[in-house]
């Protein structure tokens, strides 16, 4: 684990400055697709019925850092693809946590249908603060991994030409 750490923090040390700047943008991206529809970030088409908690702001800036740096790791050296197993799914499932985490208890669809208005306030609305804390456990695993993995050394899949004869 600490290996693994080291590994990102050196991955992180070795970006240039544009690979930087696209992590500030896509993190830009990232707090206007959760802030907009969840009404964060103030805007004429979307609103709350209830006010955010105190704890929305720093899940939805912390989501937003986090799912611009994994945004970041995807932009790799020109022409290079990234095999398969380097693409995880904990970055989506996380970012779909936190959007579930800082949304309106009742402005959900969802939940209203299943719930009913008194169950999302009485069932929903408590699981959230868990639900922003596993979604951000996710994201930084995520990108922890991702970082870690691009100065690991890498191993070239097996092809059919180099796979040994049954």
């Amino acid at each position: 684990m600490l290996i693994t750490l080291r590994n990102a923090a050196r991955a992180c040390a070795a970006w240039p400055p544009s690979r930087w700047g696209i992590a500030v943008a896509s993190a830009v991206l990232c707090a206007l697709l959760l802030g907009l529809p969840t009404s964060l970030v103030p805007n004429p088409v979307f609103g709350r019925i209830l006010p955010p908690e105190w704890w929305n702001y720093p899940v939805f800036a912390a989501s937003a850092l986090l799912g611009g740096l994994i945004l970041a790791t995807y932009l790799g050296p020109r022409g290079a693809r990234e095999p398969r197993e380097r693409r995880s799914r904990l970055g989506m499932a996380g970012g779909v946590l936190s959007f579930l985490a800082v949304g309106c208890p009742v402005c959900n669809k969802v939940v209203l249908l299943a719930l009913g208005t008194s169950g999302a306030m009485s069932i929903w609305a408590p699981l959230q603060p868990v639900l922003a804390l596993v979604s951000l456990v996710l994201l930084a695993v995520a990108a922890v991994r991702r970082l870690a993995g691009e100065v690991a050394c890498p191993v070239a899949p097996a092809t059919a030409a180099s796979a040994p004869a049954l």
